[in-house]
């Protein structure tokens, strides 16, 4: 007979006498260093002609999946444009900030400082006939989609001139083939997997870039929506913003899994540095290709960080300390690690790049004001009743609680 102390597991060593694993030297994880790009060749004296430029072999993580190519070409223009929308999205989202403050702006506002290089990597990788649909902190994206920051922030005043007519507001923004802005948690999802099923079945060779955040991860929809995806070999390119953060909860205390790239199970993951633009470029860029060539679905992730709280009235310091924030937005920030790398390659100089600046806020700033100045809408009961049905398919009322609340439509 064996004793109750032979059977007894040994106690584990202490972490400090343990020997490492013999993998852990070579693994490899994503940065968020937004400078962490090099260049491979000369600079052109053109704005126009393309160059190459090596990605920090720290941008990607694979799951099934070869990685992306770790050079990417790009031109001077290009580079300056990034630059100046990643300008434009913060100084946009920090009117948003003071518009909040000072109680013109009402009801939810999520806001992305700090996330910029996503939304500008992206569109910098697809054409204007990909779709995209995203959460609801989606300013950003609704900007870069072709929505005016005018009617960005007239859509958070709740002016008619909005963005969708001053009715949605924060969370429900749209653009062509923009579709939100949504404000259900991970509801965006399988609507973005049946975007990517319309240009299957229409035979386009386009792809739906699908988004939502770490919090919504767990969400069920979410895992149904890749099955239909992968039954469906769908043009579905599914994309988790990790900012770390959900909600008030750190990723870590609310997924078993936090390697979200790797949650499609039997469709390949991709993780990236979501503070690089040039390395979201790259990866949503692969991932295009990949479903053009009929290879099904992928789930990306972009690894990024929200400043902010994760909503207005979230102060964003009581689950995360100050000097995290402080040491993200001194050391990742996306927008300094571009401007650092703009300089560095003499892509542009120190003075020019402060007119871009200056450009960009100028800019934003008479948009700002023009949304401000924008009448308040009148308080009328037809307004309820507008854009349910397409102009000229209306029934003859629609039915309210009583006879007399009944809406007619005029014909």
């Amino acid at each position: 007979m064996f004793s109750r102390a032979a059977l007894r597991a040994p106690r584990a060593l202490p972490l400090r006498t343990r020997a490492p694993a013999a993998f852990a030297l070579a693994a490899r994880s994503v940065t968020t260093d937004a400078a962490s790009a090099s260049l491979s060749q000369s600079v052109p004296k053109s704005d126009d002609e393309p160059f190459q430029v090596t990605l920090s072999d720290e941008s990607f993580e694979t799951y099934e999946l070869d990685p992306p190519p770790y050079t990417i070409e790009v031109t001077k223009k290009e580079l300056k444009q990034m630059y100046y929308e990643m300008v434009a999205i913060r100084q946009m989202e920090m009117a948003a900030d003071r518009l909040y403050k000072e109680k013109k702006i009402r009801g939810f506002c999520h806001l992305s400082t700090g996330q910029e290089a996503v939304a500008v990597g992206i569109e910098h990788a697809i054409t204007k006939e990909d779709d995209i649909i995203t959460a609801y902190r989606c300013h950003g994206f609704a900007m870069m989609r072709g929505g005016s920051v005018r009617s960005i922030i007239g859509e958070l005043l709740g002016r008619r001139e909005g963005i969708s007519y001053g009715k949605g507001g924060s969370m429900h923004m749209f653009a062509k083939n923009f579709y939100g802005g949504n404000g259900i948690v991970g509801a965006q999802v399988p609507v973005g997997a049946g975007l990517a099923f319309a240009h299957k079945y229409s035979g386009r060779k386009n792809a739906s870039v699908i988004l939502y955040g770490d919090g919504a991860s767990n969400q069920g929809q979410v895992f149904e929506a890749f099955n239909m995806a992968k039954l469906w070999n769908l043009p579905a390119l599914f994309g988790c913003e990790n900012n770390k953060y959900g909600m008030g909860t750190s990723a870590a205390r609310s997924s078993a899994l936090t390697d979200y790239y790797k949650r499609g199970q039997y469709i390949p993951g991709l993780k990236v540095n979501g503070m690089d633009v040039l390395a979201v470029k790259a990866a949503v860029k692969y991932g295009k290709e990949w479903t053009a060539a009929d290879k099904g679905p992928m789930v990306l992730e972009y690894v990024t960080y929200r400043y902010g709280g994760h909503s207005m009235s979230d102060p964003g310091t009581t689950y995360r300390t100050r000097e995290e924030i402080q040491r993200m937005r001194s050391t990742n920030d996306a927008i300094a690690g571009l401007k650092q790398k703009i300089l560095d390659w003499e892509v542009s100089t120190e003075e020019e790049l402060k007119s871009i600046d200056k450009a960009a806020r100028s800019h934003v700033a008479e948009e700002v004001a023009a949304a401000e100045a924008m009448s308040i809408p009148d308080a009328k009961a037809e307004i309820l009743f507008e854009d349910i049905y397409v102009p000229g398919s209306e029934p003859q009322y629609i039915r309210g609680r009583t006879v007399d609340e009944n809406h007619y439509f005029s014909k």
